[in-house]
C-alpha cells in the first residue's frame, strides 16, 4: 500500500468511526437523555434545558478546546483528529434530522449506545484520529494539577455524569456511567483487538532442543532471553514464543515430552502484529 493509499484508507476508517459514534448518539443515547460524559453528555443536557443542538454544541465546546491545548501545550493534533471532531459535531446533527431512536428502553440505549459509540471512538481513535471533547479538558487539568489523564478523564466524565443526573435524575445518570463503562470496553476492544493468543515462557534444561521443536513443528519463531535464577545463582536461558490458543495444548505436550521438569508459564496477551500474526 502507497503512501498516498493509507491516508485515504485512514481517513475513511476515522469516517467509518465517526459515522458508527453519531448513530450511537441518535439511535440510542441522546434519544433516551443518556449523558454518558463527553461533550455529547454536555451537549444533550444543554438540548433538552434549551433546545440547542447536540452537534452544534459539540462543535462550540470542540473548538476552544482544541484552541486552547494547541496554545497551552502545543501542537499535538493532527488533521485527522480536526476532522474527527468537526465531522462528528455535522453527522451528530444531520443524522439527528432523518433518523429516528431504535429503543426508548433506556438499557438498551445504554448497552447498545455505549458500545455503538465505543466502537466508532475506537475505530478514530485506532488510525491516529480523535473525537475531541473531555480527552482534551483532561489533557488541559493534567498540564496545570498534575492530575493523571485517565484520572482526570474520569473525573470530567462522571462531573458531567453527576450534572446529567442533576437534570434528567439518579436513574438516568446509572444508565449513563454503564454506558460510559461499556464504552470504554468497546474503546479497548477495537483498540487492543479480539483474538486473544498466548504468550509461553519456558525454563529448561534442554532449550536448544525445545526451540528446535517449536520452530519445526508448530513453524513459530522462539526468542531466547538470558535469566539468571536468583536461588541456584546460575544462567539459565528463558524461551518466549506466541502461540495462537489452538496450539496451546501441542506445545504443553511438546515440552513435557522433552523436559518433564520444565517450568512452563503461559499468559493471554491482547494483540500480536508480524510475520505470522496480524500485519503492521
Amino acid at each position: 500500500m502507497s503512501r498516498w493509499q493509507r491516508v485515504v484508507y485512514e481517513y475513511c476508517m476515522v469516517t467509518l468511526g465517526v459515522v458508527l459514534t453519531a448513530l450511537g448518539y441518535n439511535w440510542f443515547l441522546i434519544p433516551n437523555k443518556i449523558a454518558a460524559g463527553g461533550a455529547s453528555g454536555i451537549a444533550t443536557v444543554m438540548h433538552y434545558l434549551w433546545g440547542f443542538p447536540v452537534g452544534f454544541t459539540m462543535l462550540a465546546l470542540n473548538i476552544p478546546l482544541f484552541i486552547a491545548v494547541t496554545y497551552i501545550l502545543g501542537p499535538r493534533f493532527g488533521l485527522k483528529s480536526v476532522y474527527g471532531a468537526v465531522l462528528l459535531g455535522v453527522l451528530t446533527d444531520v443524522f439527528g434530522a432523518f433518523t429516528s431512536p431504535i429503543t426508548s428502553d433506556p438499557l438498551l440505549a445504554a448497552i447498545y449506545g455505549g458500545s455503538l459509540g465505543g466502537i466508532g471512538i475506537g475505530l478514530t481513535m485506532r488510525y491516529r484520529g480523535s473525537t475531541g471533547g473531555t480527552d482534551l479538558a483532561a489533557l488541559l487539568i493534567n498540564h496545570f494539577t498534575q492530575m493523571r489523564v485517565g484520572q482526570a478523564l474520569l473525573m470530567v466524565d462522571a462531573g458531567i455524569i453527576l450534572m446529567a443526573g442533576l437534570v434528567f435524575g439518579p436513574e438516568l445518570a446509572l444508565y449513563a456511567f454503564l454506558s460510559l463503562f461499556i464504552s470504554s470496553k468497546a474503546i479497548d476492544l477495537v483498540q487492543e483487538g479480539t483474538g486473544y493468543n498466548k504468550a509461553a515462557y519456558i525454563i529448561s534444561q534442554k532449550p536448544e532442543e525445545i526451540a528446535d521443536a517449536i520452530m519445526t513443528k508448530l513453524e513459530r519463531g522462539v526468542t531466547g532471553l538470558q535469566g539468571v535464577g536468583m536461588f541456584t545463582r546460575s544462567d539459565r536461558q528463558v524461551l518466549f514464543v506466541i502461540v495462537s490458543r489452538q496450539e496451546i495444548a501441542l506445545i504443553k505436550d511438546m515440552v513435557r515430552d522433552i523436559d518433564p521438569k520444565a517450568f512452563l508459564v503461559i499468559s493471554d496477551v491482547r494483540e500480536v502484529l508480524g510475520e505470522g500474526f496480524r500485519g503492521m
